[in-house]
């Protein structure tokens, strides 16, 4: 585990890549989590940690383990991966198939491919452009 300096870093680096990720800004986080726009912003610049019921709080929010926030080895995110960050966004951004966007945190890049191939295939055999 780092030390407090550097569990700073790592705690504001991945909560500024989960808002990111998420379209999360301060002052929205600031409400769910009930705390003031300045405390996140301390996180954000790594001047405190907030203590671990917050962390466990702001975890459940984004639906990730707290060790996300805490741990260095941690898998940080699928984005990292240039070929699963462009099937992703072109799951946010159609509108026929943002619903799942969600649903695929996570997920390894061929099981989100075949996600997407399946729901393509639905769609075009509901068009009858495929027959059973």
């Amino acid at each position: 585990m780092p030390d407090t300096e550097g569990l700073k870093k790592l705690f504001s680096t991945r909560l500024q890549r989960v808002m990111n990720e998420r379209d999360i800004n301060q002052a929205e986080l600031s409400k769910i989590l009930n705390v003031s726009e300045s405390t996140v912003g301390k996180w954000l610049l790594q001047i405190s940690l907030p203590r671990m019921g917050v962390i466990q709080k702001i975890a459940d929010h984004f639906n990730l383990g707290k060790s996300y926030f805490l741990e260095e080895n941690f898998p940080t995110s699928y984005y990292d991966d240039p070929e699963v960050a462009a099937i992703a966004n072109e799951m946010k951004e159609n509108p026929d198939i943002r619903v799942l966007f969600d649903a695929t945190r996570g997920l390894k890049k061929e099981s989100i491919e075949e996600v997407r191939r399946f729901i393509e295939y639905q769609k075009s055999k509901e068009r009858g452009d495929y027959d059973d």
